[in-house]
C-alpha cells in the first residue's frame, strides 16, 4: 500500500511536471549564457531541482486530499473493470439462455446501471463504495453461474434417462433367466452401473432446482441493494449478506463446473 502511494507521488502529474519545468529552466539558462558561473554550477541546480521534486513527493504523500483522490481513482478503475466483466459475461449468456431469462438479464442489468450511476453521480463514502463493489462480484457470480446452469440442464436434457430405465429392466429380464455365472454377474453390473446412472441424474436435477432458486434470490438481492444503494441506506449487514450470497454462488458454481467436466456418458 505505501509503496504503491509513493509510486503514485512519484508519478504525479503536477510534480513531474515542475520537475520538468525546473529542468527546462536549467538547461535554457545553460545553452543562453544567463549562468554566468559557466557548467560548475550545473550538478547543483539540478540536485536543488530535485530535491524540490521529493519535497512535493513527500508533501503529497502526508496530504490527505491526494491519498482520498488516488482511492478515488481506483475505486473507479475496479468498478468499470468489474462492469466490463458483467457486460461480458451477460453476452456469452444470451448464447445459452431462454427468452424468459433473458427477459430477466435484461432486468439485472438495467439495474446494475442504476446502481452504478447512483455511485457515480451521488455521495461516494467508503461503505457505499464496498457496497457496488460487492454487488458487481454478485452480479458476475450470477452471470456465470447462469450460464454454467443452463450448459449443464442442456446436458443433462440430452440424456435419455428412458432408455437407461429401459435397458435395466430389459437386463433385469435377462437376468432372472440366465443360467451362464459369468454372464449373470456382466449383467448384474450393466445393471448396477445404470441404476447409479439414473440416480445421479436425478440428484442432480434437483440441485439444478435448488440453482434456480438461488438465482431467484440474487436476483431479488439486486434489485433490493439497487434501491437501498439510491436512497443510500447503505448498512453493514448488507456488505455481510452480500459476501455471503457470493460465496454461496461460488460454491454452487464450482460444482456445477465439476460436473459438467465429468459428463456422464449414458
Amino acid at each position: 500500500m505505501k509503496r504503491r502511494m509513493f509510486l503514485k507521488a512519484l508519478l504525479n502529474f503536477d510534480n513531474v511536471s515542475i520537475l520538468a519545468i525546473l529542468l527546462v529552466g536549467i538547461w535554457v539558462g545553460t545553452n543562453l549564457g544567463m549562468d554566468f558561473l559557466g557548467s560548475a554550477t550545473l550538478p547543483a541546480e539540478i540536485s536543488g531541482a530535485v530535491v524540490i521534486y521529493l519535497a512535493l513527493v513527500l508533501q503529497k504523500l502526508n496530504s490527505k486530499k491526494f491519498f482520498d483522490k488516488v482511492k478515488e481513482k481506483e475505486k473507479r478503475q475496479l468498478l468499470k473493470d468489474l462492469n466490463n466483466k458483467c457486460v461480458e459475461l451477460a453476452y456469452e449468456s444470451k448464447k445459452y439462455i431462454n427468452s424468459a431469462y433473458y427477459a430477466r438479464l435484461r432486468k439485472v442489468m438495467d439495474q446494475k446501471n442504476d446502481i452504478l450511476n447512483s455511485y457515480y453521480n451521488g455521495e461516494q463514502g467508503y461503505l457505499k463504495g464496498k457496497i457496488v463493489e460487492q454487488t458487481l462480484n454478485l452480479l458476475m457470480t450470477y452471470l456465470k453461474l447462469l450460464i454454467n446452469y443452463f450448459k449443464r440442464s442442456r446436458e443433462l436434457s440430452a440424456i435419455d434417462i428412458t432408455a437407461i430405465a429401459n435397458r435395466v429392466t430389459a437386463n433385469t429380464r435377462k437376468l432372472n433367466f440366465n443360467t451362464n455365472m459369468n454372464a449373470a454377474e456382466d449383467i448384474k453390473r450393466s445393471i448396477e452401473m445404470d441404476e447409479k446412472v439414473i440416480e445421479r441424474i436425478k440428484s442432480e436435477k434437483l440441485e439444478l432446482e435448488k440453482i434456480s432458486a438461488k438465482l431467484d434470490y440474487m436476483e431479488s438481492m439486486v434489485a433490493m441493494f439497487r434501491q437501498q444503494i439510491i436512497s443510500s441506506l447503505e448498512t453493514e449487514d448488507m456488505l455481510e449478506r452480500l459476501e455471503t450470497a457470493v460465496n454461496e454462488a461460488d460454491a454452487l458454481d464450482t460444482v456445477l463446473e465439476e460436473r459438467r467436466r465429468n459428463k456422464y456418458n449414458a
